[in-house]
């Protein structure tokens, strides 16, 4: 099971990786080697392949004991730790999420506020609804912990 977990690790550090030189590098002079679009597409393969190995291999230290049984946990099994970090995905991608959203919005209705000081309720309106992306998450990882 560690190995998957080294794997699934290893393959999004490089998709991160991978994102962020693309991101950064200036789009005119962006020119993409040809080995890197066999190489996405084999760590994408990779991720694919390791998540489906952890669902499959990994899903019985995840579930639930019967509500009947009480269980007195000392020891923090791999599984309840994917669980854990499972749980906080969600808050974490739509906060990621949520500021891309608000960057553009807000850079846009303070130029719109500066031209038409009228504008100020309607763009708090379209920022607070960007902002609800990561309240969404945030109430989905709550949801997730109380069913762990």
């Amino acid at each position: 099971m560690y190995w998957l977990v080294a794997l699934m690790s290893f393959a999004i550090v490089g998709l991160f990786a991978t994102g962020l030189y693309l991101e950064m590098r200036p789009a005119a002079t962006l020119r993409i080697p040809r080995w890197s679009k066999p190489a996405l597409a084999t760590q994408l393969l990779v991720f694919v392949a390791a998540q489906l190995g952890l669902l499959l291999l990994g899903i019985q230290d995840v579930l639930a004991q019967d509500a009947g049984e009480v269980v007195q946990v000392t020891e923090m099994s791999t599984g309840m730790g994917l669980a854990i970090l499972g749980v906080g995905i969600p808050t974490g991608l739509s906060t990621i999420g949520a500021g891309i959203a608000v960057g553009p919005i807000g850079a846009a209705s303070l130029a719109a506020v500066m031209e038409r000081p009228e504008a100020l309720g309607r763009s708090l309106i379209f920022l607070g609804l960007a902002e609800g992306i990561a309240i969404y998450g945030l109430v989905m990882s709550i949801l997730l912990l109380n069913r762990l």
